[in-house]
């Protein structure tokens, strides 16, 4: 498959958008000096083709009353059980983000739960059977910020 082509006006939509997600369409138009129906024509092109996956509120956990945050390193039994076990995880709706990783573990995955009992409760109940598991629990988000956009980095 073609790689998508993208110019330094994409570039600069992504950099805003990235930044803040529900900046309006015609301020980038502004700040890009182009009109208003360049720029949604250009973000309906971005998402069209992959490079705007879509659009999100990022919640802060606690106020839905989720205080523990944990990500989940598994080793799985069966290494062809891949499948199996992401779709055993999909129907866990604490967990956040799931990946295949390479390293120590098979996949990694980020869950939200209630409190750390509620945490033991899903990995007792739900969990078992899928392989080892090694779960760190994250006291506190340090910081978290959009991946840097610039023009070199999709030459």
């Amino acid at each position: 498959m073609a790689r998508q082509q993208y110019d330094s006006l994409d570039f600069k939509i992504l950099d805003m958008l990235s930044g803040n997600a529900r900046k309006p369409f015609l301020e980038i138009a502004r700040e890009t000096n182009v009109s208003g129906a360049a720029i949604h024509q250009r973000i309906q092109k971005l998402t069209s083709s992959g490079a705007i996956k879509g659009f999100e509120s990022i919640i802060n956990p606690s106020t839905a009353g989720y205080e523990t945050c944990a990500y989940i390193g598994f080793i799985l039994n069966d290494p062809t059980s891949y499948q199996k076990v992401v779709d055993r995880l999909r129907d866990i709706p604490e967990i956040v983000e799931c990946h295949y990783t390479t390293g120590q573990y098979d996949l990694l995955a980020k869950i939200f739960t209630r409190d750390n009992s509620h945490l033991l409760d899903i990995i007792h109940e739900r969990l078992q059977g899928l392989g080892r598991t090694e779960t760190l629990i994250s006291f506190k988000e340090i910081f978290r910020r959009p991946m840097p956009i610039t023009h070199t980095n999709f030459e």
